[in-house]
């Protein structure tokens, strides 16, 4: 008897990310019909951030959120539309528009040491029926026993699915695997896996752990995502279909939507270069590839070096202004590059 894992697309969300969240409602519609056909049975979509990040800050989206769920749930005829929560830049109320407009699961992220600032979010949601998701963002840098104590907190919320994630790429299979394993000895939970591709092993980490008990896993088509790109669902529906497990998805359709859909509005193809390396190797969060490359260019300095400066100081999401602060820094003294952080 098969094994059985469930994959959730972010093609549409964290997708948005490498595309400059340019993506049209007519586009997220499209792709949210293919990866129904495909019998993907939830579908993430918001801006690349999340609910209410539309903005300066963090690039201003083609669309609303509410209009790209609309979009979604239009297109598809069984998938589950799911948006992205992050604490202390969406608020409840954005929340209630996505509903409004039809999404049936939220996902609330928070940093892996803070799992206390998802329990209003996470709370409020089930109150209103949803499936809660939530993420334990940047998980490589709490080793697997406290990571498991946060997780646990998240449980006792109420989270339907607790998700190790490796925002910054920076675990190898033996880190997921420990972690998703401490996590299954100490929450009732389901356990997901969201794995970031900037070491090149992405979908090694996935099978690692879904093999160490996580039942729900994170793709995103042609791997479109940030930095290096997430696991690309298509591959992620092969891989795990050859190692024995039943993913209730259709690979062809996929590979079509993939191929035909989503490959011609890419930018530029999904690959592990210089900085998405340094990113993962630094253990740095993922969507500051772009705005650290611009900063590089302007202050005449190396992408690397700025990147192994954020790792060494422990930068995490929401600190996007020390990208500036450090290639600033670095454009006025001798620099030389320090060891990076630990997994």
């Amino acid at each position: 008897m098969s094994k059985k894992i469930t994959i959730v697309d972010t093609t549409l969300r964290d997708g948005m990310s490498s595309v400059s969240h340019r993506f049209t409602p007519q586009n997220v519609a499209d792709i949210a019909r293919g990866l129904d056909k495909a019998g993907v049975p939830t579908i993430e979509v918001a801006h690349g951030i999340g609910l209410g990040a539309s903005s300066i800050q963090y690039g201003f989206a083609a669309a609303t959120d509410p209009d790209y769920v609309r979009a979604a749930v239009d297109a598809v005829e069984n998938a589950d539309i799911a948006a992205l929560y992050v604490p202390g830049i969406a608020t409840l109320a954005e929340l209630q528009q996505a509903i409004d407009a039809g999404i049936k699961t939220v996902r609330v992220a928070v940093h892996c040491t803070e799992a206390d600032c998802g329990q209003q979010p996470v709370e409020w949601a089930k109150e209103q029926g949803l499936t809660v998701m939530t993420f334990l963002m940047m998980s490589h840098k709490l080793d697997p026993q406290p990571l498991a104590e946060q997780a646990a907190k998240l449980d006792s919320y109420g989270a339907d699915v607790v998700y190790v994630v490796d925002s910054a790429g920076a675990m190898v299979p033996r880190h997921a695997g420990d972690r998703v394993a401490a996590l299954r000895q100490a929450i009732t939970a389901d356990i997901g896996f969201h794995a970031h591709n900037n070491l090149g092993v992405g979908i090694a980490n996935a099978l690692t752990a879904a093999e160490n008990g996580a039942t729900f896993i994170d793709g995103s088509l042609r791997g479109l995502g940030a930095s290096a790109g997430n696991a690309q669902t298509e591959v992620l529906a092969a891989a795990f279909e050859r190692a024995g497990w039943d993913t209730g998805v259709d690979l062809f359709p996929l590979i079509d939507t993939a191929e035909h859909i989503v490959a011609p509005l890419m930018k530029e193809p999904q690959i592990v270069d210089e900085t998405a390396l340094v990113l993962g190797y630094a253990g740095v969060y993922s969507t500051f590839f772009h705005p650290t490359k611009r900063a590089a260019k302007k202050f005449g300095v190396p992408a690397r070096d700025i990147l192994m400066e954020l790792g060494r100081r422990g930068v995490i999401g929401g600190q996007e202004d020390m990208i500036i602060d450090v290639a600033s820094e670095l454009a006025g003294r001798t620099y030389e590059t320090p060891a990076p952080a630990g997994v």
